[in-house]
């Protein structure tokens, strides 16, 4: 049965580590499936750190752009991250209607299989308004797929200084 859960909070709330702990909970052998695009080294070493925090048990995916290309039927996977994912949509797009339509289609078509679904984002409209206008644009485009996503979750949890919140 098809589920979906959405993880968020600000940064080093601890998303990350309650959806590794949920999704092995769940299964043995559950997914991760990466959306970084790596740009530079000190973000190299974040992404190592994550990796190696995770064991064996894990099979590893990486994919920036088109979740949809994965059929994970039957199987647990946690989704790390929609913020990171929408990063990479803007390297390529810079219109955030575009953007948000493109990226509500690949979460649809990729959601579609019977499968749980961990997915991990980021509350980045919580602070002041940015006086970048690029990040003006990120942050309303985050925060609609946020939105998206948490209507067509079945759950929602708020990680707050490492403590979870259900939301839904």
């Amino acid at each position: 049965m098809k589920k979906i859960i959405l993880i968020t909070g600000g940064q080093r709330s601890g998303k990350s580590e309650k959806a590794e702990a949920l999704a092995l909970s769940l299964s043995t052998n559950p997914v991760y499936l990466a959306t970084a695009h790596v740009w530079d080294d000190e973000f190299r070493e974040r992404v190592c750190r994550h990796q190696e925090r995770r064991g064996p048990e894990w099979t590893n995916i990486e994919e920036e752009l088109h979740l949809s290309r994965h059929d994970l039927t039957g199987r647990v996977v946690a989704i790390d991250c929609v913020t990171l994912w929408l990063t990479n949509w803007l390297m390529v797009n810079d219109n955030v209607d575009a953007i948000l339509t493109e990226a509500k289609r690949e979460f649809d078509a990729f959601t579609q299989h019977d499968a749980t679904y961990i997915f991990v984002t980021n509350e980045i409209g919580l602070g002041g308004v940015s006086d970048n206008a690029l990040q003006r644009k990120f942050t309303d485009l985050q925060g609609w797929m946020n939105q998206y996503i948490a209507q067509k979750a079945d759950e929602v949890i708020l990680m707050v200084s490492g403590i979870e919140m259900k939301i839904k």
